[in-house]
């Protein structure tokens, strides 16, 4: 393991992945269950078609989530996360419970 404090430590590149505040929200949404796109962005509300679609790869290319392209024009495409992003989500959503019971308090400030 690195030192993420050490400016050449890898894990600092996948702190940047899974930091952003998109990333956190569509790993946790993909957590609870699998997604289409339109779906997710529905769930991430706010959310560009740009950022979601950003998103998505960039968490695809690094073995966060799976993308699935079914039969039928246009094919069907669902977002399910793999192993290793189910362990990100889960330990990124105590994160998000914590966020949400102090956001109030934090913002007032």
């Amino acid at each position: 393991m690195g030192d993420v404090f050490h400016k050449d430590c890898p894990a600092r590149e996948v702190l940047g992945h899974l930091a952003g505040r998109w990333a956190i929200l569509v790993l946790t949404a993909l957590l609870e269950r699998p997604h289409r796109y339109h779906e997710l962005r529905a769930v991430v509300a706010g959310i560009s078609d740009k950022s979601l679609a950003s998103t998505l790869k960039s968490l695809q290319q690094h073995g966060l989530v799976h993308r699935e392209a079914g039969s039928g024009q246009p094919p069907p495409v669902t977002y399910s996360v793999t192993d290793l992003g189910r362990g990100a989500a889960a330990a990124l959503a105590p994160l998000l419970d914590w966020i949400r019971a102090n956001a109030a308090e934090i913002t007032a400030r």
